[in-house]
């Protein structure tokens, strides 16, 4: 920045120390480095508020820019018909039903008929995996239990 090298920086200590003394040599550099402090803290808040002009103004063009080309695109949209692809579509569709909506009872008993119709199918194919009948399977905790035969 300022361009200054050992020997000059060396000639610049010896004129500080023969003009004020060693003696005050200390507080004399407190101070000069209080003064260049206050001086790079000025100088950051300058330019960080220029920045923050800068970055305004571009904002504002940006904001600008994109007002023109939204004014532009309904523009353009509002007179002519939109294409099918922007047309929102419907979420999601649940079947309608013509009656009225079925009890609980009903659900429970459409339930009990597809487990009643599932355990043939599931012990016949259980039975004929391991060549044994339903007493040598272990029981799940979630299955019903099985009948005890008597033998």
């Amino acid at each position: 920045m300022f361009d200054i090298g050992a020997s000059e920086l060396l000639v610049i200590v010896i004129v500080a120390i023969l003009v004020i003394g060693p003696k005050d040599m200390p507080h004399a550099l407190r101070t000069a480095g209080r003064w260049i402090g206050k001086m790079r803290r000025m100088s950051a808040h300058f330019r960080s508020g220029i920045d923050t002009m800068i970055r305004e103004a571009e904002l504002e063009d940006a904001e600008k820019e994109w007002r023109e080309r939204n004014a532009r695109i309904m523009a353009d949209t509002s007179g002519s018909d939109a294409p099918a692809a922007m047309e929102p579509r419907p979420q999601h569709q649940t079947p309608q039903s013509n009656g009225p909506p079925a009890p609980a009872d009903d659900y429970d008993a459409r339930a009990e008929a597809a487990i009643a119709r599932a355990k043939p199918a599931a012990s016949a194919t259980h039975a004929g995996e391991t060549g044994a009948g339903d007493d040598d399977q272990p029981s799940l905790p979630l299955d019903p239990a099985a009948p005890k035969k008597d033998g």
